[in-house]
Formats: structure tokens, C-alpha cells, sequence
């Protein structure tokens, strides 16, 4: 019988994401409410139903607590990069994908996603959180590198590889941040009905027109 990762606490890998996510869930939405400076270890541990203690366990500091929130905001992003079918563009990828995750989105999800535009958009002002999001954002970048790399098939250690990856993930942070930031001034939802497209052109222009296309190897 297949058993669950563990790690060095006991806890399973699985269990342990579920907790960070919730954790900063709580810490994402205090900070947003009443700012980072404001918010303390001891608020976000009550907020959760845990000890501070524990909270530190699986953070390093309070402002650390926003990464999984704000690694969420791209994760849709990402997944849907890995899961690229090689006879399908970027494009037709990201539409027909976009359409499932409109049907199929839990509350949940919908609701990350908010709090990890919020985060983002907080980032503008507070240091720390820039570095959470920056982090997520060299993780982008690394995640990229492995699917150029299958894509084109070439070596991730490549430099042209390299360079595609670095590109298409600044890419996507300024999408992100644009967009992100529009839309919590009060724009028009409707206006980013299209925004999966984005990303694929944004990956495609990037990229010089080398990432995009169906593979017919």
C-alpha cells in the first residue's frame, strides 16, 4: 500500500501544503485588511486556530506567510503550461483550458486567486511581500525552463532556453501585475475576458514566435 511522503515533523508533504495554504489564507487576508505592520504572528495564529509556535514552524516570518497565497496567483498558469499537448498552440491550450476552469473553479479557488492579486498588489508597497512574489516568480521562471526546454527539445542548461524562460516569465509577471492591479481599481471584469489569450501571446512575443506553436517532430 502506497503511503503519504513524510517530513522530518511527521506530518505528510500533502498535509503540510494544506496547512501552509490555510495559514496564509488568514495572514493574506489580515494583511490586506489592516496591513502588514499591523498584523502580528500572535493574530494570524488566532485567526487560524493554531499556536504562534506552530506558525513559525512552517514560516520564517510573518511576511513569509503570503508565499503560498501569492505562488497560487500563477499556479493556474503553470499547471496549464506542464499539461501542454504537443499538436496543440499555446493559444488553442489556453482557451480550451480557460473554459474548464470557468465551469469547474471551486469557491475556493476563486478565492485564492483574489487574495493573490491582492498580495501582489500589496507588494507595491511592502518590501517583504515583493520578495514573496519575486520568489514565486524565480520559481516561474525555473518551472519555465523545464517546459521550453521539452518543448524545443533542447537541454535545459541551454542558453537560448534560458533566455526564452527568463523572458516569458517576466512576461507573465507584468501580465499579472497589470491586469491584478486594474481590476482591484475598480475595472471592468469583462474587459479581461480574454486574459488566458494574453498569456499566450505574452509567452509567444517573448519568446520570439520559439514558443507557442504545435510541435510536429
Amino acid at each position: 500500500m502506497a503511503t503519504a511522503k513524510r517530513g522530518r515533523s511527521g506530518m505528510s508533504d500533502q498535509r503540510r501544503h494544506r496547512l501552509r495554504l490555510e495559514i496564509s489564507r488568514e495572514a493574506s487576508r489580515l494583511f490586506w485588511e489592516q496591513g502588514v505592520d499591523a498584523t502580528s504572528g500572535d493574530q494570524i495564529a488566532a485567526a487560524v486556530g493554531l499556536s504562534t509556535r506552530t506558525i513559525w514552524r512552517h514560516f520564517r516570518s510573518k511576511e513569509s506567510c503570503a508565499e503560498p497565497i501569492v505562488t497560487q496567483g500563477v499556479e493556474w498558469e503553470m499547471s496549464t503550461l506542464r499539461d501542454w499537448p504537443s499538436d496543440l498552440s499555446l493559444e488553442e491550450h489556453f482557451s480550451t483550458e480557460a473554459s474548464r476552469f470557468r465551469r469547474e473553479a471551486s469557491a475556493v479557488e476563486l478565492a485564492d486567486n483574489g487574495l493573490a492579486m491582492r498580495m501582489i498588489r500589496l507588494a507595491d508597497t511592502e518590501p517583504a511581500l515583493r520578495t514573496a512574489w519575486l520568489m514565486a516568480c524565480d520559481q516561474v521562471e525555473h518551472e519555465m525552463t523545464e517546459i521550453i526546454a521539452k518543448r524545443l527539445d533542447r537541454p535545459a542548461a541551454d542558453l537560448q532556453v534560458r533566455l526564452h524562460a527568463a523572458a516569458a516569465s517576466a512576461a507573465l509577471r507584468v501580465l499579472n501585475e497589470d491586469i491584478g492591479a486594474a481590476l482591484l481599481d475598480g475595472a471592468d471584469p469583462a474587459q479581461f475576458a480574454d486574459a488566458p489569450q494574453r498569456v499566450a501571446r505574452a509567452v509567444r512575443e517573448a519568446t520570439g514566435g520559439a514558443v507557442g506553436d504545435p510541435v510536429t517532430r
